[in-house]
């Protein structure tokens, strides 16, 4: 009798099924892995932050204001521009000029540079980002500034930052012009919290400062509190992740947690803010 050699269609269909099944079990778990591995790294950076603002705060007894406006009023640098060489980025810090407009020869590396501690990477991001004119009278947009794209925004607290300029009077941490000391936390640094997520398809954000002409200019820089970490229909400035169940944030004692979706909105707009109410 000849030896048979190969696999019958029955053989090759179960070992298909049997193929397909592990499949199906196994690359949950690997991206469930790879996503805890993702959040754990944006924990860390947020921490990273986190020990910077302390840094901060123990030389100048206070924390940088949400974003200063240079002499001319028309370009406004964030609250990480101050902290880059407390996280190791000199070299991008001496790239910043803020005595010009952002658009000055001076900044261009500056504008032109993504810093990776700046990017949650579990986000789908570019490196920059194009601003646009607020509303430009064209159909149009009106491109204004190219600038590096960041994941994390201060807290602004319950309020828009972007409604007017100067803007309304924050009553988080990260506020225009204001700078903010941790014994403004009236309710302790354990129980604010500082600085939070956004992701780039909410809007994008950056690490280095806006136009004052620039489509919702101070929410690059600032977010707010205002119904539930990852709301699906609400305002651009809010907090968002794409981390399942929440948003990471930083609270003012420097430890970071995920804030649930299910998060009750008083309680959530209660830890945004500096004053006990």
């Amino acid at each position: 009798m000849r030896s048979r050699s190969g696999f019958t269609v029955l053989e090759l269909l179960v070992t298909f099924g049997i193929i397909t099944t592990l499949a199906s079990l196994i690359l949950p778990a690997v991206n469930s892995a790879r996503e805890a591995a993702r959040q754990l790294q944006c924990k860390n950076q947020l921490k990273q932050i986190g020990l910077a603002l302390h840094s901060y705060h123990d030389g100048y007894r206070c924390l940088p204001a949400g974003w200063q406006w240079e002499r001319t009023n028309h370009s406004a640098y964030g609250w990480s521009v101050p902290l880059l060489p407390y996280l190791e980025q000199r070299a991008i810090y001496e790239q910043v000029d803020r005595n010009q407009v952002l658009s000055h020869i001076s900044n261009t590396t500056a504008r032109e540079t993504a810093i990776v501690n700046f990017l949650c990477p579990s986000d789908i991001v570019d490196p920059t980002f194009t601003l646009y004119e607020e509303h430009a009278l064209s159909i149009s947009q009106i491109p204004i500034i190219q600038l590096p794209t960041a994941s994390y925004v201060g807290v602004f607290g319950t309020l828009e930052a972007d409604d007017s300029i100067p803007a309304p009077a924050g009553e988080g941490t990260f506020c225009e012009s204001v700078p903010v000391s941790f014994p403004q936390l009236q309710r302790g640094l354990t129980q604010t919290i500082i600085v939070g997520e956004r992701t780039m398809s909410m809007v994008p954000s950056t690490w280095l400062g806006v136009d004052s002409y620039g489509e919702d200019a101070a929410c690059r820089l600032v977010g707010s509190a205002i119904t539930k970490p990852n709301c699906k229909v609400c305002d651009e400035c809010e907090f968002s992740s794409r981390h399942p169940g929440g948003v990471n944030f930083l609270w003012a004692d420097g430890h970071v947690s995920l804030l649930s979706e299910s998060l009750d909105t008083s309680t959530y707009q209660q830890l945004s803010r500096r004053m006990a109410l």
